[in-house]
């Protein structure tokens, strides 16, 4: 009995707090394979299936392995009004600011970015293609989380601000409904000079926008009728409470192509950190 409840408990979890939702996570992947250049791209694409279902193994994994659910958020309020002033940009300065304690607690994404992005490079250089698939696969799920609004705030799921389950809402329901109709070109994938400055101003960039998300939900659940927010549809072939169509595209169009952006956003910068990694090894025929 304590067994099953342990399961639906970690299913239940990763249902209402997997980053990007498992079909975001795996779309951003995907796609970002086709912003890769020339020899490089054919490995990728050789390999996408590979990359595209293992997008997600990090949310597989967050609830069952110690260490693994503070990779994917920085809590970044808890550091003050001013957070990105607060934070030194390493790690072993802000260890020595924080104690390494205080930073796990609190999200450690940018360090896990740049820890994966040098173990990626090793990969490549000794190209050990198995591990590169792997890390590959799994940068891309923690640079997407880096581009996620809510994980870059202590109230992740409006649990603060009684609007739980605003987490899932946006990341996950938003983009199943509305992605077919975005348009995800972002162009080539360009080399980055510097993975953990980049790592910190994308979650700079992220970061503004967390107030955004909660407040337009806030106002929009004190005009919508209340019997029309939520609606059961299928799920993964079951049928499910969650917010409703309408409710949805209200909440997505007040956003103004919040979601969008940022997707779009995750697919070149994901790109991106895979191209800069090869290059860093010397540009290996994979």
């Amino acid at each position: 009995m304590k067994k099953t409840l342990l399961l639906f408990s970690t299913v239940l979890c990763l249902f209402l707090f997997s980053s990007w939702g498992f079909f975001a996570h795996k779309k951003i992947n995907r796609l970002a394979v086709f912003t890769l250049p020339e020899g490089i791209s054919g490995f990728y694409k050789k390999n996408i299936d590979y990359i595209t279902e293992h997008a997600v193994d990090p949310d597989k994994r967050r609830y069952i392995v110690k260490g693994e659910a503070e990779k994917h958020y920085l809590d970044a309020d808890h550091y003050g009004a001013s957070p990105f002033d607060s934070i030194p940009e390493k790690w072993k300065d802000a260890e020595a600011k924080f104690s390494a304690d205080t930073l796990l607690a609190y999200g450690i994404v940018p360090w896990q970015i740049e820890r994966s992005y040098y173990s990626l490079v090793k990969a490549f250089k000794e190209k050990d293609k198995s591990r590169v698939l792997k890390l590959s696969a799994d940068i891309g799920h923690y640079i997407a989380d880096a581009h996620v609004p809510l994980h870059t705030t202590e109230n992740y799921d409006g649990q603060l601000t009684g609007q739980k389950g605003i987490h899932g809402f946006w990341e996950s329901r938003l983009p199943e409904l509305f992605s077919d109709k975005y348009d995800l070109f972002t162009g080539k994938a360009v080399y980055i000079e510097n993975p953990l400055k980049e790592a910190w101003k994308i979650l700079q960039d992220t970061y503004q926008y967390k107030d955004s998300v909660l407040l337009i939900e806030a106002d929009l659940s004190r005009t919508f009728p209340s019997d029309r927010r939520f609606a059961f549809s299928k799920r993964n072939g079951k049928l499910e409470r969650q917010y409703s169509e309408e409710y949805s595209k209200a909440y997505h169009d007040r956003l103004n192509g919040m979601v969008e952006r940022q997707m779009r956003l995750s697919i070149l910068s994901v790109g991106s950190f895979w191209y800069s990694a090869w290059v860093d090894a010397g540009q290996p025929k994979m």
